[in-house]
């Protein structure tokens, strides 16, 4: 009992210290598990969302918060709120089912900002053709157009910090379902706008046997 007391202040500092270290792994802990639990709503990685839907949004303007990543509502929003964006597009934008959306969202670093870009492709609902793609950019604490394409079919991607169109051409006599062919076009972010650095046509075979219908407008 003598060595315990002897050593009273110094055995009791060195238990509080014990005591604090144990209290900040735990909070530490804790606190990284209920990051894991949140569901991914941080900055994502490079790469397609592909959802088929999104929940419902509302027509008013919203600018997403640039502080964190936008939910797919937000990138929504965005598109009903561009005077960029036609009034064609605009009217596919609707719910296919109850609230659902046809879009599909991705997010990545495509013009070297501080916070991810967003893609969105705006689709129709029965055959999930792509009306319109556009990049936004996080400017002045709120996201602006910086990239539209609305010849359909388009479709837009992130490759590698590159931003990847894909336009579908179709010649005389292809039915709606088998394009003649694609266009494939890499932009770059430079000089602040996407400048074109690569573009590739790519022929598909013809199925044998296949009847032809003809392609809208033809």
């Amino acid at each position: 009992m003598r060595g315990l007391t002897g050593a009273g202040p110094t055995w009791a500092r060195t238990t509080a210290r014990a005591a604090t270290t144990v209290t900040a792994v735990f909070a530490a802990v804790v606190l990284f598990v209920a990051g894991c639990g949140t569901g991914g709503t941080g900055a994502r990685d490079e790469g397609p969302a592909h959802v088929d839907s999104v929940a419902s949004a509302p027509a008013a303007a919203a600018s997403a918060e640039p502080s964190r990543t936008p939910d797919r509502a937000d990138a929504v929003r965005l598109v009903k709120a561009d005077p960029e964006v036609s009034a064609e597009v605009k009217r596919e934008l609707q719910p296919c089912v109850a609230d659902q959306y046809p879009v599909d969202v991705s997010y990545g670093n495509l013009t070297r900002g501080a916070v991810d870009d967003i893609v969105v492709n705006v689709l129709t609902c029965g055959d999930a053709v792509g009306v319109g793609t556009y990049v936004y950019r996080e400017q002045g604490g709120a996201y602006v157009n910086v990239f539209s394409a609305e010849e359909p079919p388009v479709y837009a991607e992130i490759d590698r910090g590159d931003l990847v169109v894909t336009k579908q051409v179709y010649d005389r006599g292809d039915p709606v379902s088998s394009p003649s062919g694609e266009n494939v076009i890499t932009y770059r972010w430079d000089s602040g706008r996407f400048a074109e650095k690569y573009r590739t046509h790519n022929d598909y075979g013809q199925v044998a046997g296949a009847e032809p219908t003809p392609a809208p407008g033809s």
